[in-house]
């Protein structure tokens, strides 16, 4: 396994996460434009970064790195069942983001829904729907509810994917660390309470890594600049440690 740090906030840099050693940093220059082709640049050029690696691991500053991560493991001619685990839905297109965060639309954008800028500039195409698991998104906009239940994506929660066998074939494993209760993962930007303990999560990663299936393991990073980021970065260092073994 390789680890790559992708310290980006949407196109913007984001220094101080602290990453597992050894590692690479990717930090291309990117263009000036707006974020959707900032990431598109930033995001292909970690995809050409992961078809080069063996079960890559990414630490990365947002959701949105995960396109580059899938578009790299298509390169390989790899289509893997995502496994997304998130707080929120990430699930929104900019006719249902209340905000028009771009944050919260990686999910819908690479499931070929919504805006497109930021899959094509990575190079991916979009996975089919029964290719997709949402764990725990349990903080949905409205509008975004109905299109989860409406996309034919699996929405299913911590505690249960941890006591089921996942799908057959390559897994690919993308972890927000807000999908942790925010009194075991402070830090976050976007906090939701009663969510699974860091330790449920946990067990849920050993869980997956024991299948053998895992081709790569992405972590969307806390911010360092909010207060409790050296206890976020530690519980991250814990979810990350099952797929880290080889490195």
């Amino acid at each position: 396994m390789s680890v790559v740090a992708v310290p980006f906030f949407m196109g913007d840099p984001m220094p101080g996460f602290e990453v597992p050693e050894p590692y690479e940093t990717l930090a291309p220059a990117l263009p000036e434009a707006d974020p959707q082709h900032r990431m598109g640049v930033l995001y292909r050029h970690l995809c050409d970064r992961v078809a080069k690696l063996d079960n890559p691991v990414v630490y990365a500053g947002d959701c949105v790195s995960t396109m580059g991560v899938l578009a790299g493991l298509e390169q390989k001619g790899i289509l893997p069942t995502l496994i997304f685990f998130d707080a929120h839905g990430d699930f929104n297109t900019w006719e249902t983001s209340p905000s028009g965060f771009i944050g919260g639309m990686p999910l819908a954008m690479l499931s070929g829904r919504g805006e497109q800028t930021i899959v094509e500039g990575a190079g991916l195409t979009p996975l089919p729907p029964d290719r997709v698991i949402l764990v725990d998104g349990r903080n949905l906009d409205p509008g975004e509810d109905i299109a989860v239940a409406e996309s034919g994506i699996i929405h299913t929660t911590v505690d249960v994917l941890a006591h089921s066998l996942p799908p057959e074939g390559p897994l690919y494993v993308q972890v927000d660390g807000d999908v942790v209760d925010p009194r075991d993962m402070p830090a976050m930007n976007f906090p939701v309470a009663d969510g699974p303990s860091l330790q449920a999560v946990r067990m849920a990663m050993i869980h997956l890594a024991t299948t053998g299936r895992v081709v790569a393991f992405s972590i969307s990073s806390w911010n360092p600049a909010l207060p409790g980021a050296e206890v976020a970065a530690a519980a991250m260092l814990q979810l990350a440690a099952p797929f880290l073994a080889e490195v």
